[in-house]
């Protein structure tokens, strides 16, 4: 069974860079989370009813937003135009995503996904820039997330699993997490280009720059969610087995590191898998940290990166090649911060 578990585990974690799977992303993470399931025999009537109810609100809130942006397209595109033109420009992206990740908590991490790629649609910035402000408001995103249970699943796990307050996480990671929401904020400014002649022009003709998705489009885009979040359900579980064999009896600062492989699992799995009540807040702050900033290196590794990617068409390869340095560099600077206070 491990074996198998990590046969999957290294095909989720290379298949994606592939052309063909890169264009089924979903479809594939799904086999791979049947696959899993079936190699760890957990298969039961509980985890069919879960796959199938868990992702509705997401995918309900992904469609709405769908249809808002969709029907009150010009007036949106008008209003950030004009915001981002107020004032200085590279401001203007600080000031949005550290805004963004700050409220995701209590806006949802899907909603801010879907604000993150309307704002960067009107913007209509070159590629690389494109995909750096993606990425860099994706981890924004994944860390604000974490300070409410309302800002997505993995909270909600660990303020029930804890029976805590509503203020618990924010008063526990709080310290660490809103200067490094302001942080990516900051370098996400000094990241991208100037505005272009070509967006100054945007400005001078007051046009709108995108056109109006169809109804197709993002009903198609809605499915996809909802199959993303079904795969992550049987992932989680398939993948159970593995995790409570291998990491639960780790140091917290070896787990930080193994948490690393939130980047291709749902950490709301994981974090239910590692919390537990008898632990230290120090520990707890570790894993949750680990968890959360590992989640923004590649695609799979939360709603938000898969949000984003999919509607600007950004490819993993794409995708990876800046946020996995990013990642990396930002675990080992909190690393060091949660060494000392361990």
């Amino acid at each position: 069974m491990i074996v198998g578990l990590i046969i999957i585990l290294l095909l989720v974690l290379f298949l994606p860079f592939t052309k063909l799977v890169e264009r089924n992303l979903e479809v594939f993470l799904f086999i791979m989370g049947v696959a899993s399931v079936f190699v760890s025999q957990v298969w039961e009537w509980d985890l069919i009813k879960e796959a199938l109810i868990s992702p509705i609100n997401i995918t309900l809130a992904v469609f709405a937003a769908g249809l808002l942006f969709r029907w009150f397209q010009k007036p949106i595109e008008t209003g950030i135009l004009s915001l981002s033109y107020a004032i200085p420009y590279r401001v203007f992206i600080a000031i949005f995503v550290i805004i963004l990740g700050l409220v995701s908590s209590i806006i949802t991490a899907i909603v801010a996904a879907i604000i993150l790629v309307a704002v960067i649609s009107v913007l209509r910035m070159d590629r690389k820039s494109e995909v750096r402000l993606v990425i860099l408001a994706c981890y924004a995103i994944g860390l604000g997330a974490v300070l409410t249970p309302l800002g997505e699943p993995l909270s909600t796990i660990v303020i029930s699993k804890l029976n805590e307050d509503f203020f618990y996480l924010l008063k526990l990671l709080g310290l660490y997490i809103i200067p490094g929401v302001i942080a990516f904020g900051i370098l996400s400014a000094f990241m991208i280009s100037p505005r272009t002649e070509k967006q100054n022009k945007l400005k001078q003709n007051n046009e709108t720059v995108s056109e109006k998705e169809s109804y197709g489009e993002i009903i198609i885009r809605s499915l996809k969610i909802y199959l993303f979040v079904m795969a992550l359900t049987f992932l989680g579980a398939g993948f159970q087995p593995f995790i409570e064999r291998f990491l639960l009896d780790l140091h917290p600062l070896v787990l930080y590191w193994i948490n690393i492989i939130s980047a291709i699992l749902d950490n709301a799995t994981l974090a239910a898998a590692e919390i537990s009540p008898q632990m230290d807040s120090t520990t707890i702050e570790a894993i949750l940290l680990g968890l959360c900033i590992s989640g923004g290196m590649l695609i799979p590794g939360n709603i938000p990166n898969i949000i984003a990617a999919g509607k600007l068409k950004i490819t993993s390869l794409e995708y990876a090649r800046f946020a996995v340095p990013v990642g990396l560099v930002t675990m080992a600077i909190f690393f060091v911060i949660v060494a000392f206070t361990i």
